[in-house]
């Protein structure tokens, strides 16, 4: 059985990497942390508009790479923090750049669910690669225009962190039991 990928998107600053950490411990499962952050890290600034498509596909490789050591574990699931989605919406958002969203969008069709964080915690600073509390309204619309369009799987994760984690535990858990049902009853 192919490990499932989860993704877990939002907005900056609404707890995408806090609540990855969580789902993969308590799974025992991989995550793969959002690649932004590297790069920034990396290259101590935040990325042009040449580079995102670069951002896009490494960000789709980790997951790749996730899911190989997942399977090799006999791990049920990959968490992902964040997707390429998201950096075709920065893209979009900052740079007024569309080309990345046909790839970002078929590429988001491998999760076989998706984990939308809600801006309901504090933004805070954190590193290079934020913008600033006035674009978690703006980028959730956007985020929420996009997996609209897609309609695949998606929860809704809202309040604080005990909250949070237990409504996407509770989601796992009732995908994990339909995925069981259906290998049953193939």
């Amino acid at each position: 059985m192919e490990p499932k990928l989860i993704c877990i998107i939002g907005a900056e600053c609404t707890g995408k990497t806090t609540l990855a950490r969580s789902l993969a411990a308590h799974f025992d499962c991989p995550w793969v942390p959002e690649y932004l952050r590297a790069f920034c890290d990396t290259h101590t600034r935040t990325p042009r508009r040449d580079e995102q498509a670069q951002l896009l596909e490494a960000q789709h490789a980790g997951e790749l790479a996730a899911q190989r050591i997942a399977a090799q574990q006999e791990k049920p699931f990959v968490f992902c923090d964040t997707a390429p989605l998201l950096t075709a919406i920065y893209s979009d958002y900052i740079f007024a750049d569309k080309s990345l969203y046909a790839r970002a969008r078929a590429l988001h069709s491998n999760y076989v669910l998706t984990l939308l964080l809600a801006n309901d915690i504090a933004w805070q600073a954190d590193g290079l690669q934020r913008d600033g509390a006035q674009v978690r309204a703006p980028v959730t619309q956007l985020i929420e225009s996009e997996l609209a369009a897609l309609a695949l799987p998606l929860i809704r994760v809202a309040g604080l962190a005990q909250a949070r984690t237990a409504a996407a535990l509770a989601a796992l858990q009732a995908l994990d039991r339909s995925i069981k049902s259906a290998e049953i009853n193939r």
